[in-house]
């Protein structure tokens, strides 16, 4: 696996592997990387020929309350991740590379409706730094596929809007959350979790899926619904910052009429903010 860092050596890397007649597929990460990453990196792996990840932290991602500092960098380990799981180029651009001029007269990328509430409403300015770097990413790498999780479901819807948006020719493919033996969402924040915390924090998971077999067996109520998993957050020593019950493809509000559900959630236990999501496809319910 080769490891570059300027842009320059990105698009010769790449113009190598074309040259060549190898398809390009991209992982786009923050780094501290677990085993929900590998998975995407082995995904592209069996889809392309050409596997390029990338580490950034983007700080136009970080509201002013986030401690962009203390978040994990872990180089060497993330290195030895991607090269098992079949990562062929990785690009570790610092700030000055992906924000030459500055941040602050960046040209920004705005995705809109989709990116309105939820995460939106609790990170303002969080979707159009993603779209941004993403934006950027793409046009660096064009890559034919871009491999993103679904446990930033809002997150993948905003980038397969943008893409379709900007007629960019890349293939979104959105791969299913991996969690642990106890249903927890991997993620990189839960590096930041207590013991204590920790044992806790299933309940979020636990309380979607309730809701979900409530909602297959008929329930329509979804305020009643909401109110009952947030009391759990709560009583698990959570403090709920939004649950709410959408529309899966847009992410409008869901009505009863809906048939394509998904259930997101985001609650801080501590001071970490976690987040999870459970898609539910009435058509499929027999």
């Amino acid at each position: 696996m080769n490891t570059v860092k300027t842009g320059r050596e990105l698009r010769a890397a790449i113009a190598q592997a074309r040259a060549e007649g190898k398809q390009i597929g991209l992982v786009p990460t923050m780094g501290n990387l677990h085993a929900g990453h590998a998975a995407l990196v082995e995904k592209a792996a069996q889809r392309v020929d050409f596997v390029v990840a990338s580490i950034f932290v983007n700080p136009l991602q970080f509201g002013p309350s986030e401690d962009l500092d203390k978040y994990p960098r872990t180089l060497a380990a993330d290195q030895e991740k991607l090269l098992e799981a079949g990562c062929d180029l990785l690009f570790i651009p610092d700030v000055d590379e992906m924000y030459p001029a500055g941040m602050a007269g960046q040209t920004r990328v705005c995705v809109s409706g989709v990116s309105e509430g939820l995460c939106g409403a609790s990170r303002p300015g969080h979707f159009e730094g993603v779209a941004t770097v993403v934006t950027k990413l793409f046009n660096l790498v064009q890559p034919d596929l871009a491999i993103f999780g679904q446990k930033d479901y809002q997150q993948l819807a905003v980038i397969r809007t943008l893409v379709r948006d900007l007629n960019m020719p890349i293939q979104i493919i959105g791969e299913a959350t991996v969690r642990a033996e106890d249903g927890l969402a991997l993620s990189s924040r839960n590096g930041y979790l207590s013991a204590e915390q920790r044992a806790a924090a299933p309940t979020l998971y636990r309380g979607l899926s309730e809701m979900a077999t409530a909602i297959r067996n008929g329930e329509r109520d979804f305020a009643k619904l909401i109110a009952a998993a947030q009391q759990q957050q709560l009583s698990a020593g959570f403090r709920p910052d939004y649950l709410e019950v959408r529309e899966a493809n847009s992410l409008r509000p869901a009505t009863a009429d809906d048939r394509h559900l998904v259930i997101l959630v985001a609650a801080f236990i501590g001071s970490t903010r976690l987040i999870d999501n459970l898609a539910i496809d009435l058509d499929s319910v027999t």
